[in-house]
């Protein structure tokens, strides 16, 4: 009998394939006839390009096109206004108004990568500039947009008789307020932004990274002006993402249109400074909360504001209080209030838990001291403010076992040991402390596609055009085609990364898992159906002129009518390859429910009493994600989340110079990101309750095909929620220092 690999350590089916570099990335396809791309930019923030002086550069060895801003060889155009969102409100080259500081204005293709790169050092640019808005005290604030689901940003809930939120706040018996700043992060994924894009007539493909590989194709087709079906995207292999590849940037369209200008193939790789400014960022951001709760620590008001960064070239609308104020605790006055200003800077985009992990930093650092202003344990409070509905919609929950979550990790973490008296406990030279925080974030299905074919070799191939960007989607939809066939999962193929394929759910939201999985449960069993009628169907099959409905699947074999047969069996004796069958899944919560994951972190830190040096010691992460379909990739997954809130709590800093608009840490150098000696062991612990709602009813383990949900909901992003809240917390229990501004460097405790 087949064992489902659903919930075990699964390792990779694409692992080896990446460490013996085997596996193709954008930058590795090659092409006839290819020609290299360097782009130049811009080092001013805000004005025009008088003139260009590119002489030399085309005097280069190997250089075939020298394109500058407002030249007018490579078309572009606008984005339709309802796909305005997934990019910049500018079209690069198209004029020579400078946005911002490393804006593409010029761009060299040549016979190498060496030859485009020298050229390109020596055009020179005279601008006439202007002084960028470069802070969030420069310009008026506006309110934030909507939010992506398209409700209003500003939220505002109030008990009967209450005028206010303030007035709920004056009517507090305990008033806790802080105001946080965290700077601007990037992403830094592992592989820099590269394209190769090669036109055969009117069609072109292209080898590029994306998050979402079917609209990729419908937002590079817009820029070009050619019709979605004439774009193709091939990017199986993606080294990382992180909120970076969702909308198509500058790279791509510029790539694109030098190869259909010049009639030959380009690849254009971007430098790692260049990544910094081209492909988005987490914006700049400050907030304000304020609590207001009795003695014994019960809320009464939670008002969440907060002022982000909007590039004037467009960006990410960051609104911090969603999914963490309005979710993880029960109160009867709410208000969420969202502000931005526009600023001359880099286009920023989403990154990680892009209103979450700011937010939670805020709301769980306040809710950490509204613990030592009532006395009350961190996690009794927040057991005493349990939400067991939506504050905000005031719905049930499609699942929630948060309570569990904290229990179970101070129970693996030892928080009972813990006092609650900053520097109570000293080693040496390091105090020590602890702290926790809640992570919460919202679980949507996105539409998804999946075709399943069963091949007469007794093996089966699941295809969707998703994208995985190391977080295992490769083994999540091999794992998923195993179980709905009941097949090895040695004998099951996935598909991916290719928008010739099914439209596949997008990899972003941590929703690809739950919103691939519903698809591939129907697209088995439409196949299995078509498998059936094929059987009663053809001459030739034992079963030919019999009734489909007698037919029974069942782990890869047809059983009827005394007679049992493999489906490999099956189709080679009709002479046949395979049969498949596709099927699609709308996007859409359950009605009538709200759907998030939740989790709780523990952390142990020690400082030094004399250079205040801050190292992690511990850390345990304890999540509610619905049913686990990998536990291995799982596990890494919140690892990886949880090393971005300690990167954003201690190191990620890129610092604006106000006079210039440059972003003046945008190197590997000097843009600090955590290596192993600065991370610890991280204990996970996955709850594996399955989610009965999100993905459909749930069935029993062996349940017919496609008429069972395997329960998961996403946990790519969980683990970036909350964590920096717990370093900063546990770092105030060590030194009694409360840090509100990110991230926290020895020089703020000194």
């Amino acid at each position: 009998m087949t064992v489902s690999p659903v919930g075990r350590e699964v390792a990779r089916v694409d692992g080896r394939l990446k460490v013996t570099g085997a596996a193709r990335y954008s930058g590795d396809y090659p092409a006839t006839h290819l020609s290299y791309a360097h782009v130049v930019t811009s080092t001013v923030a805000r004005g025009t390009i008088r003139s260009f002086d590119t002489a030399a550069a085309l005097a280069a060895p190997g250089v075939l096109r020298v394109y500058v801003a407002g030249d007018g060889r490579l078309r572009l155009y606008p984005l339709a206004p309802e796909f305005s969102f997934f990019g910049e409100n500018y079209l690069p080259l198209q004029d020579t108004t400078v946005h911002y500081y490393g804006q593409i204005i010029a761009v060299v293709v040549a016979e190498s990568v060496e030859q485009a790169r020298d050229a390109a050092a020596l055009i020179t640019v005279t601008y006439d500039a202007r002084p960028p808005r470069s802070s969030l005290a420069d310009g008026p604030r506006e309110p934030s947009g909507p939010t992506s689901s398209g409700e209003p940003s500003s939220v505002t809930i109030l008990a009967p008789g209450v005028e206010s939120i303030d007035e709920a706040l004056a009517a507090s018996e305990v008033v806790v307020e802080a105001d946080f700043e965290q700077p601007v992060q990037h992403h830094v994924a592992m592989e820099p932004h590269t394209v190769l894009a090669e036109w055969d007539g009117d069609r072109v493909t292209v080898h590029a990274g994306a998050q979402m590989p079917t609209p990729f194709t419908i937002l590079l087709s817009q820029r070009l002006g050619v019709l979605p079906q004439q774009v193709r995207l091939i990017g199986r292999y993606v080294g990382g993402g992180f909120g970076s590849r969702v909308i198509v940037w500058s790279e791509a369209p510029v790539a694109a249109a030098a190869a259909r200008e010049l009639g030959r193939p380009v690849k254009l790789a971007l430098t790692r400074e260049q990544v910094f400014t081209l492909v988005g960022h987490r914006p700049h951001l400050t907030q304000t909360v304020r609590l207001g709760a009795s003695r014994n620590g019960v809320l009464n008001a939670i008002s969440h504001e907060s002022v982000a960064e909007m590039p004037a070239a467009g960006g990410w609308n960051l609104i911090p209080g969603h999914s963490t104020s309005d979710t993880l605790y029960n109160t009867p006055n709410l208000r969420i209030n969202p502000q931005r200003v526009i600023l001359d800077m880099p286009s920023s985009w989403a990154m990680r838990a892009p209103n979450e992990a700011p937010g939670a930093f805020a709301l769980e650092t306040a809710m950490d001291e509204l613990a030592v202003a009532t006395g009350v344990d961190p996690v009794e409070l927040r057991l005493r403010n349990y939400a067991t509905v939506s504050p905000s919609t005031g719905e049930p929950w499609s699942s929630k076992h948060l309570d569990e979550c904290y229990r179970d990790g101070a129970r693996r973490f030892g928080w009972s040991a813990r006092s609650a008296t900053p520097r109570a406990r000293v080693d040496g030279e390091w105090l020590f402390g602890t702290g926790m925080a809640s992570a919460a974030y919202p679980a949507t299905r996105q539409a998804a596609s999946v075709r399943i074919r069963l091949l007469d070799d007794d093996t089966a191939v699941v295809s969707t055009g998703t994208s995985d960007l190391g977080t295992g989607g490769w083994t999540m939809v091999a794992v998923a085609g195993a179980d709905a066939l009941g097949l090895p999962l040695e004998r099951v193929a996935p598909e991916i990364g290719d928008s010739a394929l099914p439209p596949g759910a997008p990899a972003v939201g941590s929703g690809a898992t739950h919103s691939t999985v519903p698809a591939v449960v129907a697209a088995a069993r439409d196949t299995i159906d078509a498998l059936k009628q094929l059987a009663v169907t053809r001459s030739g099959s034992p079963w030919h002129g019999a009734n489909a409905e007698d037919l029974c699947y069942e782990q890869g074999r047809l059983h009827g009518n005394d007679r049992s047969m493999t489906f490999g069996e099956l189709l080679r004796a009709l002479g046949s390859r395979g049969v498949d069958a596709t099927a699609s899944e709308p996007e859409g919560n359950p009605p009538g429910y709200t759907c998030h994951t939740f989790g709780a972190h523990f952390c142990e830190v020690r400082v030094n009493r004399f250079t205040r040096e801050i190292r992690v010691t511990r850390f345990t992460t304890v999540v509610d994600a619905g049913r686990t379909i990998n536990a291995r990739a799982a596990r890494s997954q919140i690892v990886g989340g949880v090393i971005f809130g300690i990167s954003g709590a201690l190191l990620e800093d890129n610092p604006l110079e106000p006079d210039t608009g440059r972003l003046a840490a945008s190197t590997l150098a000097d843009y600090l990101v955590p290596v192993n000696a600065d991370i610890p062991d991280i204990d996970v612990h996955l709850l594996d309750r399955p989610d009965p709602h999100l993905t459909g009813p749930l069935g029993e383990d062996g349940g017919e095909v496609g008429t069972r949900s395997l329960g998961a909901r996403g946990l790519g992003e969980i683990g970036t929620v909350g964590s920096a809240a717990a370093v900063g917390n546990a770092v105030f229990n060590a030194t009694g220092i409360r840090i509100r501004k990110l991230p926290i460097t020895l020089d703020k405790l000194l």
